[in-house]
Parts: C-alpha cells; sequence; structure tokens
C-alpha cells in the first residue's frame, strides 16, 4: 500500500457522475501510486453487473484519470473458492476501495462469514482510503435500511446489523444515503425513499445514542481519520438527526471527529480548513435531465440572438454531457430524454441554416411596409377594393394584416 492516509468518503448518490469527479480526483492525490478497485458486492445479483462494472471503471479512466479494476466478488456465496480468495487478495492490496449501487440486503449478506469487514476496517486503520455510496454506504453504519424491502415489497420498517464500520471509530450512527430524494413527487420519498412516517418508525428501534447520519445526492462526507475532520462535499448537506431533531451541514463546512461521535456535544475546537488539491469548477447540476434542460437553453438563446457558434457550442457541449453521465448508473431515462433533445436542437439549427439565422420579419419589413403605406392612402380615399387587394397579397405571402385602435399591426406567420 502507497499511503498512510486513513480516509472514509461516504457519498449520497451521484458517485460516477460528474458531480463527484472533484472528490474522487482530491482522494486519488492523497495517493503517490493509486491501486484502485471496485468492490462489486452490492450490484453483484444485477443482469447487468458486467455493465455496471464497465461504466465505473470507464468513469474513474476517462473523468479521474485513474485506472480501477473491479474485483470479480458480485457473488460470494457458494462461488469458486479460489476466485473469491483472488478477490479479497486484492481488497486487501488495494488502497482506494470503491463501492456503489445496488442492493444493501444483497451485500450484506453475501460478505456475512467473510473477510470483507475485516479487511476494510483493517485498511482504514493501517492506512487506505474507502469511498462506499448509495447502497453501499447504507452498510457503513451500526445499522442498515432494507431498502427494497421496505420500498418496493411493503415489508414494515426494520433495521439490519450493518459493518459498523463507523461504530468501530466511534461514530454510533446509521447511514441514510439518497437523503433529499424527490423522485415520488407527490409522496414522499426523503429518506432513501423511506419518508418521514417510515423513517420515525426506524429511529424509535434506535438504541440510546443511535442516530442517522444523512447525506443527500450528489453529496458527500470526507473522513479523514487521521486529522479527526470530516469535509462536507458536492451539492447538497449532510445532516445529522438525533430522535428527530436535525443539525444541517452545507457543502464545504467542516466538522470535528467529535460532532460524530457525539453530535448532541458542541466541538471543543474549530477544525482546520480543508486542503484544497484539484481545483476545478463547481458542478450545480445534479442530472442529466437538468443539463440538458440547461444547455436547451442556451441553445434557444443563442438561436434567438442569431448567434451559430453559440448555437453550436450548446450542442457540442449536451453531447460531451451525454458521455459525462453515461456512468452515472441513476441516469435511467435522462439519457433518453437527453438524446432527444439533442437530436431536437440539430433538427433546429438545420432549418435555422436553410432559412437564415436573421429576423425573417426584418428582412421582409421594408417591403410591407411599403405596402402598407400604400394601402393607407387607398383607404383614405375609400378605394376599399385596391385595399383588399393589398390584404390578400400580403395574406398569401403569410402576413396578416390587422387594423386596431392604435393602427396598423402586422404578423409574419413563418410556415412550419
Amino acid at each position: 500500500m502507497s499511503t498512510t492516509a486513513r480516509i472514509l468518503a461516504i457519498m449520497g448518490s451521484g458517485e460516477t457522475s460528474p458531480t463527484m469527479v472533484k472528490t474522487h480526483r482530491q482522494l486519488i492525490g492523497r495517493l503517490s501510486q493509486p491501486n484502485a478497485v471496485v468492490l462489486d458486492t452490492p450490484y453483484g445479483f444485477q443482469e447487468n453487473a458486467p455493465e455496471l462494472a464497465l461504466r465505473a471503471v470507464e468513469y474513474f479512466d476517462v473523468s479521474v484519470n485513474t485506472a480501477i479494476s473491479p474485483l470479480g466478488l458480485t457473488r460470494m456465496i457458494g462461488a469458486d473458492a479460489l476466485a473469491v480468495q483472488q478477490g479479497l487478495s486484492a481488497l486487501t492490496d488495494a488502497d482506494y476501495v470503491f463501492a456503489g449501487p445496488g442492493s444493501p440486503t444483497y451485500a450484506l449478506r453475501q460478505w456475512k462469514n467473510t473477510q470483507v469487514s475485516h479487511i476494510l476496517h483493517e485498511k482504514l486503520q493501517r492506512g487506505g482510503i474507502v469511498t462506499f455510496a448509495s447502497a453501499a454506504a447504507l452498510t457503513l453504519g451500526t445499522r442498515t435500511v432494507p431498502v427494497y424491502e421496505i420500498y418496493k415489497c411493503g415489508e414494515e420498517p426494520y433495521w439490519l446489523e450493518g459493518l459498523n464500520l463507523l461504530g468501530e471509530f466511534g461514530i454510533p450512527a446509521v447511514v441514510i444515503p439518497h437523503y433529499n430524494n424527490a423522485e415520488g413527487g407527490h409522496h414522499d420519498t426523503r429518506f432513501c425513499y423511506l419518508g418521514e412516517t417510515r423513517l420515525n418508525m426506524l429511529e424509535q428501534q434506535l438504541d440510546d445514542g443511535e442516530y442517522v447520519l444523512g447525506v443527500d445526492e450528489h453529496t458527500g462526507i470526507v473522513i479523514d481519520l487521521n486529522e479527526r475532520t470530516a469535509e462536507v462535499v458536492g451539492n447538497g448537506v449532510v445532516t445529522l438527526r438525533v430522535k428527530g431533531n436535525s443539525t444541517t451541514f452545507a457543502s464545504g463546512e467542516v466538522l470535528s471527529l467529535e460532532q460524530l461521535q457525539n453530535p448532541t456535544v458542541a466541538p471543543s475546537s474549530t477544525p482546520p480548513p480543508p486542503v484544497v488539491v484539484v481545483d476545478e469548477p463547481k458542478v450545480v447540476a445534479t442530472s442529466l435531465a437538468s443539463v440538458a434542460q440547461l444547455r436547451r437553453e442556451e441553445f434557444e438563446s443563442a438561436l434567438a440572438a442569431g448567434d451559430a457558434n453559440g448555437a453550436t457550442r450548446a450542442i457540442l457541449e449536451l453531447e460531451n454531457d451525454i458521455k459525462l453521465w453515461s456512468a452515472d448508473t441513476l441516469t435511467g431515462t435522462d439519457a433518453d430524454s437527453a438524446r432527444e433533445v439533442l437530436r431536437s436542437m440539430i433538427v433546429k439549427l438545420g432549418t435555422a441554416a436553410t432559412g437564415g439565422l436573421e429576423d425573417p420579419r426584418e428582412r421582409v419589413a421594408p417591403y410591407v411596409e411599403a405596402l402598407l403605406a400604400i394601402r393607407k392612402i387607398v383607404r383614405a380615399e375609400k378605394r376599399f377594393d385596391l385595399s383588399d387587394i393589398v390584404r390578400d397579397a400580403l395574406a398569401l405571402a403569410h402576413i396578416e394584416v390587422r387594423d386596431t385602435p392604435d393602427g396598423v399591426e402586422w404578423l409574419l406567420q413563418v410556415p412550419e
């Protein structure tokens, strides 16, 4: 192992999206020669597990500029003993361990009676960086929420025994990622799809001293065990919830380790500011859908201003955004929607290239105004037959003439 850094990073979601690139780079920057691995158990039950592994590899390669290798521990119960041992040995040798989406229940079941928990604990004790996100993050605390069983299958809220990596360092917390989830729209899907009612029921089952550590989507908390600090990163907030009472910490704020160990006690001193390793522009978008909407607005503004280069730039940036977000396991149908936006932008730009980007009203205005001046003269002479001829001729050219109390108005109706 190439580092003495002892860091546990917890991400609420977005672990393979552009929002977390900066954090991954900063963490990798703590290692002289990083040996990074994907602990692929949480999604091992899924049919597309190889695709998810490939997404992670490509994300770290392209966005983080780091090679990472899946451990091949998608299934440990009943798996080939040699393959499992090889995966565990690679996990032991790694100094950067990443795990993300899937099922916490499945992961805990596969890891039970294995050395996974021990290896991770030793890594954080002796030197290494562990980054757990989404489903994997749920397993870190004293207890784990069986999300699928409660939210999808309708079981009464209950806890599973967690890995308790946090407890090994005096943090008696249960981790709830996706804390600010809003996918439910009209129904409450906060707190990793639990909602307030079910989270209250689960809180009543906690022992004295245990509390909820909530991490918003596209947000993380980086716990430096050497410095005894915890920095909030990303777009949202981290919440320490004790018996229903919440204290939040925004991105950039730094907590002391003792605050995590006992959130009801004020810190004895102000922790030092975090060391910034990589300076990156702040990413505010939290989904590919929001990025596509932003690019659409940039495109429409450029098109309206007759800025062909700006419109083209918005198209190219959206194409690159789609590529960057392709590794995000939460993209879902956003990718299809973004591609539809991209196609629409291309078609509009093609239409503009055919007809020109300048306002067609400006091109025809001199001729229309001249004809309307003639129409005004003949109407004053009560030559309404000639007035009608002018109006009809303009109508054939898709120009509607309206007589109003304030004068004559005309509207160019551009054919579709």
